[in-house]
């Protein structure tokens, strides 16, 4: 094992009067320490004006990159051979949501299948915890990739065809993005649980 060496740090008192106080800004000012920062400020600004060494994301024309499981606006998915919607109406989002921002209507069309004509979530109360789309059987409702959440109103509503993929871009959906969807290698990654008996 290796010996470890300590460093004796001296911290200096807080000074009490205002000569004490003055004269250690007096100490610090022969020391050269507000030009020693202001010489670090310099080279960081020389470098990013000169030398193309800049740092800052200019936000609407760049954005940083997203992992892929990150929890942002909610999207509704359809089936890709049938362009059917993959909500089956079981409410099972609308129960867990902790904040109590899922709506939704179901009811029952000519052939006798439940149909969700209304599905709403309230992004102003959405803490984007991720239990709607863990819970979800058919894999519906996941996390996409759009972050960008401002409204001027207060109550920000986000309906049903806002969150699900439209019949035009329906081959450029990723069959199951965000957070709350299944891993690429998710079979391989099951064990067999011994039985006990």
């Amino acid at each position: 094992m290796a010996k470890q060496e300590f460093k004796t740090i001296f911290i200096e008192e807080y000074p009490k009067t205002n000569w004490e106080a003055f004269t250690r800004f007096m100490k610090r000012m022969m020391r050269f320490e507000l030009f020693k920062g202001l010489g670090i400020v310099y080279g960081v600004m020389h470098r990013a004006l000169f030398k193309g060494e800049m740092h800052t994301v200019e936000y609407p024309e760049e954005t940083l990159p997203i992992g892929p499981r990150y929890r942002a606006v909610h999207k509704l998915l359809r089936f890709m051979e049938s362009e059917a919607e993959r909500c089956i109406g079981c409410g099972l989002c609308e129960k867990i949501c902790i904040s109590n921002c899922i709506r939704m209507d179901t009811h029952i069309d000519e052939e006798s299948r439940k149909v969700v004509p209304e599905y709403t979530i309230n992004l102003g109360r959405c803490i984007f915890c991720g239990y709607c789309a863990e819970v979800c059987p058919e894999l519906a409702i996941v996390h996409g990739q759009r972050y960008e959440n401002t409204s001027e109103q207060r109550a920000h509503f986000v309906l049903k065809n806002d969150m699900l993929t439209p019949l035009d871009r329906l081959k450029s959906q990723e069959e199951f993005p965000g957070y709350g969807a299944v891993t690429p290698h998710a079979d391989e990654l099951i064990k067999k649980t011994p039985l006990a008996y």
